[in-house]
């Protein structure tokens, strides 16, 4: 993240509120379920299994939507190249307007499983080598990095090192809390919001290089 330049960590904390938006937005409509956030998905399974509770089949499926995302998101950036940011955000922003026009027309569940798909593509923008240098749609990572570069700093080191790894959590922070208010007064039709502001990241990643610097 600190070797990124200083356009494309803020295009980072962009995508990191989208994500946020989105995760609120599908918090609120399934009452207490993450499309974003697969560790609070995984608990909530493995309690629904020991508890014999039925909401353990939608915690299963929503993580498995999100790894077909990963893997779709992995796929069509490895097929577009140097292209990869643009082309798995615009292919994010369409799986957002799907979403949205499926809240609206069509059961609850199949909505919100295209959400976790959305974000688990949306993860793979920044991929090298095959590798995800970092999540956006989950910041546990990204506040253990936070606490090791306060340290870091502390003892001598980079003294703003930290800066990155916070400005990106509170992107999700910030859009989560959009999301919120937003889905107060738009209910699913919020997510509108959210497929277009994707597709104006999308637009801004085609002209930035997402590559990180050289060392």
């Amino acid at each position: 993240m600190i070797r990124l330049s200083s356009r494309v960590r803020l295009l980072a904390s962009g995508l990191s509120a989208v994500a946020g938006y989105v995760d609120a937005v599908g918090f609120l409509l399934t009452g207490g379920f993450f499309v974003s956030f697969m560790s609070g998905n995984s608990t909530r399974l493995a309690v629904g299994l020991a508890e014999g509770a039925g909401y353990a089949g939608l915690a299963f499926a929503l993580i498995a939507a999100f790894v077909a995302g990963v893997s779709t998101g992995a796929f069509l950036g490895r097929k577009a190249g140097a292209r990869r940011g643009p082309a798995v955000l615009a292919f994010v922003s369409l799986a957002l307007a799907l979403a949205a026009t499926l809240a609206a027309l069509a059961p609850l569940p199949a909505a919100i499983l295209v959400l976790a798909f959305a974000m688990g593509a949306e993860n793979t923008v920044f991929a090298q080598d095959g590798e995800v240098r970092f999540g956006l749609t989950y910041m546990t990572g990204a506040l253990v990095k936070l606490g090791k570069a306060i340290t870091a700093a502390l003892m001598g080191g980079d003294r703003f090192g930290w800066a990155p790894h916070l400005l990106l959590w509170l992107g999700l922070v910030a859009g989560a809390a959009l999301g919120a208010l937003a889905f107060q007064r738009l209910g699913p039709g919020a997510l509108w919001i959210a497929a277009a502001a994707m597709a104006l990241l999308a637009l801004a990643a085609a002209r930035l290089d997402l590559a990180p610097a050289t060392a």
